[in-house]
């Protein structure tokens, strides 16, 4: 399959067209035009400094069903003890700060350019990108964003600095968005990380199809500190 180069047109080929390794299309930029439209269509951005936008929809897709959602002994023990207190959308750029500095294994450097940073902030200031903080004694210990749009949670990227943190921003994530109706939340690629909530591998068309049904749905736009506490 071939690889697309994309103009300065907001659009995009179809995401059946990516290659074997689920690259799409280079090029573009990440206008947040550009961005809920690739969100929207089961596409997304990922690529390392000097390199070109390289825009990704993956086969198989990896996503966790919010009924799903396996929480071990040990972590409900971590949450009981309150040592963890949670929100929303109250330190947004910190996070994604974390996200691109925190050091991973197997990995030089982060894909989280700064392009993609400023990107990022413009769609939290729209009301489409949002995070999850986790504190303890009033320090950020952890946390994760991601973009929202109809009722499916995209994730990008978590941090922790301390043991369970990301663990419990994600559980968080996921309890507070079920009720309302949230059933799909995009892990993209596969982690062994997120395998052990209960996230699984599905084929592109299946998630392109709940995708498109879960867009039907109103969007939840704004500060979700505020909208759902």
């Amino acid at each position: 399959m071939p690889v697309f180069e994309l103009s300065d047109d907001i659009t995009f080929p179809s995401p059946h067209w990516a290659n074997p390794d689920g690259i799409l299309a280079i090029g573009g930029d990440l206008k947040a035009e550009r961005l809920l439209l690739a969100y929207e269509m089961g596409i997304f951005p990922w690529y390392a400094e000097n390199e070109p936008i390289i825009w990704w929809s993956p086969d198989p897709r990896f996503v966790l069903y919010s009924d799903d959602l396996k929480i071990s002994k040990s972590m409900k023990q971590v949450l009981r003890s309150g040592k963890f207190q949670m929100s929303f959308d109250q330190h947004f750029e910190t996070v994604i700060r974390n996200c691109q500095k925190i050091k991973r294994k197997g990995q030089r450097g982060t894909w989280i350019t700064n392009h993609m940073y400023e990107a990022y902030i413009r769609l939290h200031e729209m009301g489409y990108a949002h995070s999850v903080e986790v504190w303890q004694d009033k320090k950020l210990v952890g946390g994760l964003y991601g973009v929202s749009l109809g009722h499916v949670f995209f994730g990008e990227s978590m941090f922790s600095r301390l043991s369970n943190a990301s663990k419990a921003a994600f559980i968080h994530l996921v309890s507070r968005l079920k009720p309302l109706g949230f059933d799909l939340i995009d892990c993209q690629v596969y982690t062994q990380h997120l395998a052990r909530f209960g996230a699984q591998q599905v084929p592109r068309s299946t998630f392109l199809t709940q995708l498109s049904e879960a867009m039907q749905q109103k969007s939840l736009i704004g500060n979700w500190g505020e909208l759902i506490g």
